[in-house]
């Protein structure tokens, strides 16, 4: 099927199962985001005193899920001193339950066909100066391909709504990364695509199983604006995303398909009141751990940026790099066992900033025109993407940057491989068990990329900080120590994809 027959044959509600909405909405057919109670608590809580900010802080330092007052309360903070406690806070949260590591990955942009009509996207279907292309299946390998010669093991797959890219596409395209295969400089040693997670619209039960079934990593979608009426004038009537309840319920229905790894998100910039936009994703986070005992495994907060043909995008934003850096910090504390995910969409300047307080996933070296790490493309063009990026620096620039700020790089895909999703994740999470597995694997992670691809400059500048963790792992766990160290030594000698 071409793109402009799937155009003519696409209605919404061929697509929207009614029944897979009403079963999850509350008495009266309402969804679960109640725009006034959430305004009615940022407005009651305005004045905070330092006390209870400072009780509200050992709460998330408990890694305890925040309710709706207290991450109010944490919103309306503007002493100095308080952010800053907010800050040290947000560090020592992000470091009991994630560690000393930063896990790196690329989105891989498929297709740029959608049939939606999004005011802020480059892809809209009303935009006709995009330049569309879809990946076949040898594409999507050679892609994945060109991504592993640069270092990545985790994969975003991206995908726009269109009957091309449904959930049988999905899965061959999964399929198709997880087949490309490259060598490493020592010999013996390959390197594959370890997980893939999926950015995609949302689907009914019946495809979420089958992409369950191709080896799905985190299922990400991002909700754009919680506020029901602003959704509205972003997303046309009569189009799949122009159904609220349809995307709000998305990941009730990815629970019940068997996906227990999800991820939440909006698109800060697209309406005015960012605060309220956070309180309502903290909200969507307790639903799901009322409806089903598991939270998101990431929040993600990308920001609107310039777009093809876009005047909403291209509007100057009242949305500041300092209110980006409050969000962040909010959310690092309200939900504080959930991975953090700033990507570069955003400058090196202002991710460095977040990373002081416990971001936990940063992509590099990301190219989101259709087929561009193939290619080998460099420099951006606006009409070939969905929107434009802050951040250009490679995969092993990053690497060295966050080295030199002490950080580790991880690779790490154990937890997915080794069943440690779900209520097993959130568990590990919680109790802070997972940043042992964490810190161990990055390690020997870190190791391999070390030794396939890094330059004699990038293995001296990141040397010390290997030693340092393999140092405070010795330090740590003693008695478990040696069993780390065999395995590093034979990574060391070539062999790969080692991990607890």
């Amino acid at each position: 099927m071409d793109g402009e027959t799937a155009n003519r044959d696409f209605a919404a509600e061929k697509f929207i199962k009614r029944d897979e909405i009403e079963r999850y909405l509350r008495p009266g057919s309402r969804d679960f985001i109640d725009d006034d109670a959430i305004r009615g608590e940022l407005a009651a809580h305005r004045r905070p005193d330092a006390a209870r900010i400072r009780d509200i802080l050992q709460k998330s330092l408990a890694i305890q899920t925040l309710d709706g007052g207290e991450v109010a309360d944490l919103l309306a903070v503007e002493d100095k001193d308080l952010i800053a406690e907010m800050a040290q806070t947000a560090w020592d949260v992000k470091h009991k339950v994630y560690d000393n590591r930063v896990v790196t990955f690329a989105p891989m942009y498929i297709s740029s066909y959608c049939m939606n009509r999004c005011r802020y996207c480059g892809f809209s279907l009303d935009n006709h100066r995009e330049k569309r292309r879809c990946l076949s299946m040898e594409e999507v390998k050679r892609e994945a391909e060109a991504m592993i010669r640069l270092g990545h093991k985790r994969v975003m797959a991206v995908y726009g709504e269109h009957p091309m890219t449904g959930a049988r596409f999905i899965a061959d395209s999964l399929a198709a990364i997880y087949s490309a295969e490259v060598d490493g400089k020592k010999p013996g040693a390959k390197n594959r695509v370890r997980r893939v997670n999926v950015n995609a619209a949302p689907m009914s039960i019946d495809d979420l199983k089958i992409v369950h079934e191709a080896g799905i990593g985190t299922f990400q979608v991002f909700q754009e604006t919680y506020d029901h009426r602003v959704y509205a004038e972003m997303h046309p009537a009569g189009t799949v995303k122009g159904d609220y309840g349809w995307r709000v319920t998305c990941f009730h229905r990815a629970f019940d398909a068997g996906i227990d790894d999800v991820g939440l998100g909006v698109l800060f910039g697209l309406q005015p009141d960012w605060k309220y936009e956070v309180a309502a994703m903290c909200a969507h986070a307790r639903e799901l751990e009322r409806f089903v005992g598991i939270g998101p495994h990431t929040f993600s907060v990308p920001r609107m940026h310039a777009a093809s043909g876009s005047d909403v995008a291209n509007a100057k934003s009242t949305f500041t790099d300092d209110d980006f850096f409050k969000a962040v910090l909010v959310l690092r504390l309200a939900v504080p066992y959930t991975g953090l995910i700033v990507t570069a969409r955003e400058t090196k300047e202002l991710r460095d900033r977040c990373l002081r307080i416990g971001i936990t996933q940063m992509d590099a070296g990301t190219r989101i025109d259709i087929g561009g790490y193939a290619a080998g493309n460099v420099g951006q063009k606006i009409d070939e993407q969905q929107f434009m990026l802050g951040d250009n620096r490679s995969l092993e620039q990053m690497i060295v940057d966050l080295a030199r700020q002490g950080v580790i790089t991880s690779f790490c895909t154990a937890g997915y491989r080794c069943g440690r999703t779900g209520g097993c994740i959130m568990d590990a999470l919680k109790t802070g068990k997972e940043g042992t597995f964490c810190k161990i694997n990055a390690v020997l992670t870190y190791r391999e990329w070390l030794d396939d691809f890094a330059s004699p400059e990038s293995i001296a500048a990141c040397t010390p900080v290997i030693e340092a963790e393999l140092a405070q792992i010795a330090e740590q766990y003693p008695l478990f120590y040696p069993q780390v160290k065999k395995r590093y030594d034979r990574i060391c000698a070539g062999e790969r994809d080692l991990y607890f």
